[in-house]
C-alpha cells in the first residue's frame, strides 16, 4: 500500500503528521493522545511529564525522620542537663564561673571562631582546588597538598602553641589554627570532585562552544558538588572542636567552660562545656547534611 492511499479523505494529512520513507507518523504537536502517550511509556507522573523518579526523589530527599530525630535528641539531652543543673549543689566557685551570661558568652564567642573559621576555609579551599585542577598549575597539586596535609597533621594544640608564641594571645591565633586544621578536608574533596568528572562530558560542552569558565561553572563545579559539601561538612565539624582548643590561646568558646572544670575540677562547669560543645557538633552536623541533601544537583539522584 502506498503512502497516498493511506491519507485520510481529502487528501490532506492531520496537523503534526509528516512522511519518511513512505511511512506516515505524527511528533506530537497538536495532538494530546501523543503526549499523554509519551508520558505512559517514559513513566511520567501523568501531568507535567516529570519522570516518575524525579519526583521521588524529591520528595525522599529530606524525610520527616531527618528533619527530627536529631533535634528531638538533643533537645532532650539539653533538658536532662538542665534538670540536673537545678538540683545540682554547686559551690561558690561554679556558680561564678557559671553566672553573669559567662556560658551565653562562651557559646556565643564559639559559634563565631566556627562561622568565621568556616568561611575563609571555604574562600582560601574551594578556589584553590579548582587552581590546581587547571592545566597551568596542576603540576603544584602534589606540593600544595602536602602542605595543607601538614597543617592537619600538627597537633592542634601544638599549632595553636606555635601560632601564640609568633602572633601572641588573642583570637587571631586560634582563627589561623582552626582555619589550617580545616583547610585539607575542603582542598582534597574540590581536588577528587573535579578530577573525577567524565572527560567525555567536558568534551561535548566545549564541542558545543562553551567557554572554559562556562564549562567550570555549568558542568565541573555542579558534577562535584557532592564531593565538595561532604568535605565542607567534614570542616564544619573539625572546626567546632577545634574551637575548643581556642580557649588556650585567649581566643575564648567553649573551651573555657571545659578548661576551667579540669583545672578546678568541678564536674558540673566541665560537664555543661562538654554537652554544649558535642550539641553544637551534632546541630552543625545536622544542618551541614540537610545543606548537603537540598544543595546536590537534581541529575545526579538516583532515578532521576
Amino acid at each position: 500500500m502506498s503512502a497516498s492511499s493511506r491519507r485520510p479523505p481529502g487528501g490532506r494529512r492531520p496537523p503534526g503528521g509528516h512522511e519518511a520513507a513512505g511511512l506516515s507518523f505524527r511528533d506530537g504537536t497538536g495532538n494530546q493522545d501523543a503526549d499523554e502517550g509519551r508520558d505512559g511509556d517514559g513513566g511520567g507522573d501523568g501531568t507535567t511529564g516529570r519522570p516518575a523518579g524525579s519526583a521521588a526523589a524529591d520528595a525522599s530527599r529530606v524525610t520527616w525522620q531527618k528533619l527530627t530525630v536529631l533535634p528531638v535528641v538533643l533537645v532532650v539531652v539539653l533538658c536532662a542537663t538542665w534538670l540536673w543543673f537545678t538540683q545540682a549543689d554547686l559551690d561558690a566557685l561554679s556558680r561564678n564561673a557559671l553566672s553573669g551570661g559567662r556560658v551565653t558568652k562562651a557559646l556565643g564567642q564559639h559559634i563565631e571562631l566556627t562561622v568565621i573559621s568556616t568561611f575563609f576555609v571555604l574562600v582560601i579551599a574551594i578556589p584553590l582546588g579548582i587552581l590546581l585542577t587547571r592545566p597551568a598549575l596542576r603540576r603544584a597539586a602534589p606540593a600544595v597538598m602536602a602542605f595543607a596535609n601538614t597543617g592537619q597533621a600538627t597537633p592542634a594544640i601544638g599549632l595553636l602553641a606555635l601560632l601564640v608564641i609568633w602572633l601572641g594571645i588573642g583570637r587571631r591565633a586560634a582563627l589561623i589554627g582552626i582555619i589550617a586544621y580545616a583547610v585539607l578536608p575542603v582542598l582534597s574533596n574540590t581536588i577528587a570532585g573535579l578530577r573525577a568528572n567524565d572527560p567525555t562530558l567536558l568534551e561535548a560542552a566545549r564541542g558545543i562552544g562553551m567557554s572554559p569558565l562556562g564549562v567550570l561553572t555549568r558542568v565541573e563545579l555542579p558534577l562535584a558538588v557532592p564531593l565538595i559539601l561532604a568535605g565542607v561538612r567534614t570542616a564544619l565539624v573539625l572546626n567546632v572542636g577545634t574551637a575548643t582548643l581556642a580557649a588556650f590561646g585567649g581566643g575564648g568558646g567553649l573551651g573555657v567552660l571545659i578548661t576551667t572544670g579540669i583545672t578546678s575540677q568541678r564536674m558540673p562547669v566541665l560537664m555543661l562545656g562538654s554537652v554544649l560543645t558535642v550539641s553544637l557538633a551534632l546541630l552543625v552536623d545536622w544542618l551541614a547534611s540537610l545543606a548537603e541533601l537540598l544543595l546536590r544537583p537534581r541529575g545526579l539522584e538516583a532515578g532521576g
